[in-house]
């Protein structure tokens, strides 16, 4: 049977089973979900085998939530021999396709990140076997997600089982079970540092970096104590008002960069039309922050708005969407167009991260 594999946060499998069921139904693609809790592990098995191949080329991943990284399967799940690994994989991949370049995978739990030595040392001897075979392309050839063709994945369930799969390079995440290994900077006062870091990277194309990231740029930061977001945009070069009734870290006031207003983000507008970002992780009720977030955009007070909202402990995937159709409702109501994603990211726990443009 084809399925698609889903690797998503442990403990958010039923929101990103909820999800691919749904957007796969809209593109009259159907199947049944087999979700392994608290191991961020969802399959969603097709009734047609075509559709495997048909729903990751027409369905972008970036519109999916809570997925972070997908493939197809190739094999179900194999048993390998204590010898000879490398043979038995290469054997059962078969010479039909080539691949790009090769994914070595475990689950995001702590068997999972046990085999990471097992993997990365099998890593080297496969990569072998598979451009022996041809299977893989020449490692002369530099890869580039960009110029599309397929990934190889290798999804380690053990050291004796193993799922391979493929996914479109130019439609998956570039990193190995779509998590970014991002440093914590010693000089950021918190550790929500790493959600904004990444949502940076994640979302805005590093090619537009310098027209949309760059030094000089005017920001405002709501509920920004003690400044782990404003960290960010302040080792970006951006001067930053900062909104929050609590002390930001001396450390990034010395930088000259900030302006510290001790009061109610919900309650702040900024005196002139010349702030390029703005920025929010309040611990509010998400509506609150989702239409605080159109009026922002809609009325001229920042060019882009990159969010949080808070997820609650039931109805999750319902209260989400919930959430981003009334962003969608206020643009559509002014008839302006927008740029709209959102995705639960590594560095996000019980929240996800958004990130909205008027285009």
């Amino acid at each position: 049977m084809t399925s698609i594999v889903l690797y998503c946060r442990p403990g958010f499998e039923k929101e990103c089973g909820a999800e691919i069921q749904e957007k796969a139904a809209w593109n009259e693609m159907y199947g049944y979900l087999e979700l392994k809790k608290n191991q961020g592990l969802v399959f969603f098995h097709l009734h047609d085998a075509e559709h495997g191949e048909a729903l990751i080329k027409k369905l972008p991943l970036k519109r999916l939530i809570f997925t972070r990284q997908w493939f197809v399967t190739l094999t179900d799940k194999l048993e390998l021999p204590d010898y000879n690994r490398v043979e038995a994989i290469v054997e059962n991949i078969g010479g039909d396709w080539q691949y790009s370049d090769l994914r070595m995978e475990m689950l995001d739990t702590n068997d999972g990140k046990a085999l990471s030595k097992f993997c990365r040392k099998l890593a080297v001897p496969l990569r072998q076997g598979l451009r022996k075979a041809n299977v893989l392309t020449s490692k002369n050839e530099t890869f580039d997600p960009k110029q599309g063709g397929a990934v190889l994945h290798a999804l380690f369930l053990s050291g004796q089982e193993v799922i391979l799969g493929f996914s479109l390079a130019n439609n998956s995440s570039p990193h190995v079970m779509g998590i970014p290994r991002l440093k914590f900077p010693s000089q950021a006062p918190s550790r929500s540092t790493l959600k904004l870091d990444e949502a940076f990277l994640y979302f805005i194309p590093r090619d537009e970096w310098d027209s949309r990231l760059t030094s000089g740029m005017n920001a405002v930061d709501l509920g920004s104590a003690p400044g782990g977001w404003t960290y960010q945009l302040v080792r970006r070069g951006m001067m930053v008002t900062a909104i929050d009734n609590g002390q930001m870290a001396e450390s990034l006031m010395e930088t000259g960069q900030v302006k510290h207003k001790m009061m109610d983000g919900f309650k702040y507008l900024p005196m002139k039309k010349n702030v390029y970002w703005l920025v929010c992780d309040m611990i509010e009720k998400p509506q609150r922050v989702a239409k605080l977030m159109s009026e922002w955009l809609l009325n001229g007070h920042c060019k882009e708005a990159m969010f949080n909202l808070k997820l609650p402990m039931k109805g999750r995937y319902n209260q989400v969407t919930e959430d981003l159709q009334s962003i969608k409702d206020a643009f559509n109501q002014h008839k302006v167009k927008y740029e709209l994603y959102a995705k639960h990211l590594y560095y996000d726990r019980e929240e996800i991260t958004v990130h909205a443009r008027l285009l």
